[in-house]
């Protein structure tokens, strides 16, 4: 069955119907029960607007492939109006402008309000990214490059330029102020702009990191994060590295309402989304994996002892407090690691209480008024929005009929590791032991499910990974070291990355159980991924051609060596710019036999096109058989539908040559 063929690329589910690759998809108005959401099908990106007892309706009109994005989602308060950004890249917004889509000139980056009610094409404000009502929806801040501006329901202002980036942008609740954090190089701070006095200030600027900040309900205070990361040389460290600290408005003096203690912990990770909230109920929110999980916390905001919510989360993945202040929601795999549900935590104590069951994945919680939604996939259907109440879809569910549930396999790396990985068992009635793939995920901090991802690359993945089993293809999807929601040592096991490539040993484990599995011929093992990947994609083939007797590597990196940190003495560099190479498929390259189709499209911002480059010229040289994709403008995460359909094919057709007929 070719791919072009599946029911799912029919459905036009590649890319998926839902999130954009790591930016917010699903909004709610936070004082009604409204929700807007970005739908991708065929390339074609739009929102989507819908009420718990509306019908939901497609609000924009954009009907071509062209590659240009939809992101930043926003909707008021009351939920009438709405807030967009089209073009750009949502994960580089101050990049230089995608042009995906080939067109004369790059599409800009611009912010667009509508309102969600109307009919009428999105109105443009201006270029930029990062829009924010103010509380009374009637003006919207946005920045471009340092700049900040408000737009009031005509005429655009600058109000403040500063040297770095600008993230996180909100109103004070009086609307008479703006807060946000300026990202520089290796450095951020808390920015406070009074608008009508026309100054800015900085709040407790330390030699480090001070994210997520966020006003206190009444606006007189402002709370934010404050963290450094430890050096290289001890990356382990159990010290402390990171507060809570809250800055008075008025004074701008700062407090430290908490410090992590040193231990388990003592180093600062978040989660996917916002990592501090101040609830009404005067309690601060926020991550701490003092347990050696992802957990929240809450604490009194003037101080005192934090008191764990998720004490049986296991891995915490998103949260968010309840509209009153009360308690939060949150997205975890508790009692099953490979799985994501939702379940509610009362801030005053008790137990929480499970919000969904076992038949699907569920993440991202958002309240719309008083209702809550989320974004839930399972392994026939993709991601699509519901009501948490009933799990009632927002809007159309597409799905997949013939798509099996994959089955959770673990088995150990050669040190003892535990591996989990989902198994896509080959279908077709092909005679004899049938070829199989090793699928490695990017990252690396990532987690796949036995079901549909709720971002639009691993979607893809999975639709391919799907296809390749119809095709007669035993594939194993393995969750490997450095990945997330196994809990903090696994994510941060020693030696993985430049300092060993220790993640390596599970996708060999991975391919070694394969080839002992009774339907599988271990001569026909082959081996796929992109990004972290196709790193490891490119590690197998050039250390282990005897096993993995051929690869696809999308957007890899193939030499790892870089710059160290200025606390290695000279000695200590060279060191460690040998284990960069030691752990790099170049380090192996004269091991490599087995042959490789390579892809990348050469305005990667995640992973340079040199690193393709310097691959195809290295086999090239040692008369390794490759095959070559390149993708003209092209980004990381393919902004076009054409490209991804291009790249799944080439695969399908490369590994049916190299590896032989399934069906037969």
């Amino acid at each position: 069955m070719p791919f072009a063929s599946t029911a799912a690329e029919k459905a036009g589910l590649v890319p998926l119907a839902g999130e954009p690759a790591e930016g917010k998809c699903l909004a709610g108005a936070a004082d009604a029960p409204v929700f807007a959401w970005i739908e991708v099908r065929a390339g074609r990106r739009n929102i989507w607007v819908a009420a718990p007892d509306a019908p939901a309706r497609q609000r924009t009109a954009y009907g071509e492939d062209d590659g240009i994005e939809l992101s930043d989602l926003v909707l008021s308060r009351d939920g009438k109006r709405m807030l967009f950004v089209r073009g750009g890249d949502v994960e580089f917004p101050e990049s230089n402008l995608p042009n995906t889509g080939a067109a004369v000139e790059p599409p800009a980056q611009a912010l667009f309000i509508a309102d969600v009610g109307g009919s009428q094409a999105p109105v443009r404000i201006g270029l930029g990214h990062g829009g924010a009502f103010s509380p009374d929806g009637a003006r919207v801040a946005f920045t471009r490059k340092g700049e900040i501006s408000v737009w009031n329901g005509g005429d655009v202002k600058a109000i403040a330029s500063v040297a770095g980036s600008v993230e996180d942008l909100s109103w004070s609740p009086d609307g008479k102020a703006l807060l946000f954090r300026e990202v520089r190089k290796e450095r951020s701070f808390v920015g406070l702009i009074d608008i009508a006095g026309g100054t800015l200030r900085y709040l407790g600027a330390t030699l480090g990191h001070s994210s997520d900040p966020v006003f206190s309900p009444d606006g007189s205070q402002v709370a934010f994060i404050q963290f450094r990361d430890p050096p290289a040389k001890l990356a382990h460290s159990t010290a402390s590295f990171w507060s809570v600290r809250v800055a008075d408005v008025a004074t701008g003096a700062v407090s430290v309402v908490w410090t992590a203690p040193s231990g388990e912990g003592g180093q600062y990770s978040g989660t996917r989304a916002r990592n501090l909230f101040w609830t009404r109920s005067g309690h601060l929110l926020f991550p701490w994996e003092r347990t050696g999980w992802m957990h929240i916390y809450a604490l009194p905001a003037t101080g005192g002892t934090p008191r764990d919510l998720t004490p049986d989360a296991n891995e915490v993945e998103t949260f968010t407090p309840t509209p009153d202040g009360q308690a939060i929601v949150y997205a975890a795999n508790a009692g099953n690691l490979d799985s994501r549900q939702l379940w509610r935590s009362a801030i005053a104590g008790g137990r929480p209480t499970r919000l969904t069951q076992d038949d699907r994945f569920v993440f991202r919680p958002v309240f719309g008024g008083g209702r809550l939604a989320a974004t839930a996939t399972d392994a026939a259907r993709p991601a699509h929005m519901v009501l948490v109440d009933g799990m009632k879809p927002l809007g159309a569910v597409p799905f997949v009929r013939d798509y099996a549930k994959p089955e959770t396999v673990v088995f150990k790396a050669a040190d003892g590791v535990d591996v989990h990985a989902q198994l896509f068992r080959g279908k077709g009635k092909g005679k004899g032991r049938r070829p199989a793939l090793v699928f490695v995920h990017g990252g690396p901090r990532r987690q796949m499910l036995p079901g549909f991802h709720p971002s639009r690359y691993y979607s893809n993945s999975y639709v391919r990974n799907q296809a390749f089993a119809a095709q007669g293809y035993t594939v194993l999807s393995v969750n490997y070291r450095s990945g997330t929601n196994y809990g903090r040592a696994f994510r941060e096991a020693p030696d993985t990355a430049r300092e060993g490539a220790a993640e390596y040993r599970d996708i060999l484990a991975g391919g070694q159980w394969l080839a002992r599995q009774a339907d599988v011929d271990p001569e026909r093992i082959g081996i796929w991924g992109g990004s972290w990947g196709g790193y490891l994609t490119a590690l197998a083939l050039a250390r282990n051609s005897d096993l993995f007797k051929a690869g696809v590597d999308l957007h890899g990196v193939h030499a790892m060596v870089r710059p160290v940190e200025k606390g290695y003495s000279p000695e200590e560099e060279a060191k460690a710019h040998q284990r960069q190479w030691d752990s790099s498929p170049m380090g192996a390259i004269e091991t490599w036999r087995s042959p490789v189709l390579i892809i990348h499209g050469d305005d990667d911002k995640n992973v340079d096109h040199e690193q393709s480059l310097l691959l195809a010229r290295e086999l090239a040289a040692r008369g390794i058989p490759f095959e070559e994709l390149s993708f003209p403008n092209e980004r990381h995460d393919f902004f076009r539908y054409e490209n991804w359909l291009a790249s799944y094919r080439a695969a399908e057709r490369f590994f049916a040559r190299t590896l032989g007929d399934p069906a037969k």
